[in-house]
């Protein structure tokens, strides 16, 4: 799967050891080494696997589950033809999200076990030797109803997780998941999950960046709303924000198609650790799949500089929830 390359271990003025990918800080000239900054080699060079990762923003329609699989079954099948490692389908991808009522949510809801969506992104995972993540309705052990995603490889299922946070209506069909996601390492990346409205809890990625996390894989379903010209959606901007303040790689995968009259934010891209998208972001209006590769080194050197970590730098000691006492009077 992931291709190796090369990384130096790199010392600067102060005599202090960082990470830093080769083609930032170094350039060849006639075979020989240079460097551009004010940094030295030192004598670590080491052997970093990276991740080819794709999204795919797919038209999802609710009800049609056998269309919607098809749907992501394609997506992912081309997303492999381009040398994919993992893929990203959106949320809820086999049953679709606008649901007229819980009964309908529950008649388009498969267990784990037997779920053909599941099924399916095992088969071809080991078919085509990749990871796959994506959103489907969940029936429980319990008999109810969760917005859930799960993680698949060659090797069969690896992680489910339901989500936290339940968004608008939701909560009329759902019942919130009760842990976060695990952080599981394959092919050498640190990968955890979350789902949609779950990234506008700074809580919780902090949480998974604590744990490790290289590589957060977020299924989604932004509904569009209206936003002032010339700005991003907000539920983009809160994305960058959590992949900056994190130093981590996060994968969107946001669905397209107008559903039961709501459009969708698209968007569907990859973060770098700086927050940045490192491929242009998909329009909302069609479908399609962007591929970029991860260094999980990129988001374990938390130093922005010489004197700041992004994690070292916490205050735990007044991060302590308390009885607020009451507040002065003018």
């Amino acid at each position: 799967m992931s291709r190796l390359v090369i990384r130096w271990l790199m010392a600067n003025q102060h005599g202090l050891l960082v990470w830093q990918p080769w083609w930032s800080r170094l350039q060849f000239k006639g075979g020989s080494l240079y460097s551009i900054a004010p940094f030295s080699l030192a004598n670590v060079v080491i052997e970093v696997k990276i991740m080819r990762v794709a999204v795919c923003q797919v038209e999802v329609t609710v009800g049609d589950l056998e269309a919607n699989r098809a749907a992501g079954i394609d997506a992912v099948s081309r997303a492999c033809d381009e040398g994919a490692d993992l893929v990203v389908l959106p949320e809820l991808s086999d049953s679709g999200y606008v649901f007229a009522s819980r009964a309908e949510a529950r008649s388009l809801a498969s267990t784990l076990s037997g779920s053909p969506t599941i099924a399916a992104w095992v088969s071809l995972a080991n078919e085509r030797d990749v990871v796959i993540v994506g959103g489907w309705c969940e029936l429980g052990a319990n008999g109810m109803l969760y917005n859930s995603a799960a993680l698949v490889g060659p090797d069969g299922l690896r992680v489910v997780y339901r989500k936290l946070h339940l968004w608008d209506r939701e909560r009329e069909v759902f019942l919130p998941g009760d842990q976060r996601s695990p952080v599981i390492e394959i092919s050498g990346v640190r990968i955890g999950l979350a789902i949609c409205y779950d990234l506008e809890f700074p809580e919780l990625i902090r949480l998974l960046a604590l744990d490790g996390v290289d590589l957060l894989v977020v299924p989604t379903n932004w509904p569009a709303s209206a936003i002032p010209e010339g700005e991003r959606p907000i539920e983009f901007v809160k994305a960058q924000a959590n992949a900056a303040t994190n130093g981590i790689w996060i994968a969107l995968a946001d669905r397209c198609g107008e559903e039961r009259g709501v459009d969708w934010v698209g968007f569907s891209t990859i973060l770098g650790p700086e927050g940045f998208p490192v491929v242009p972001p998909l329009e909302p209006s069609r479908p399609g799949v962007v591929i970029a590769e991860i260094d999980p080194l990129r988001s374990r050197a938390k130093l922005i500089n010489e004197n700041n970590d992004l994690l070292a730098d916490r205050r735990e000691d007044v991060y302590v929830l308390t009885p607020r006492s009451a507040p002065p009077q003018a």
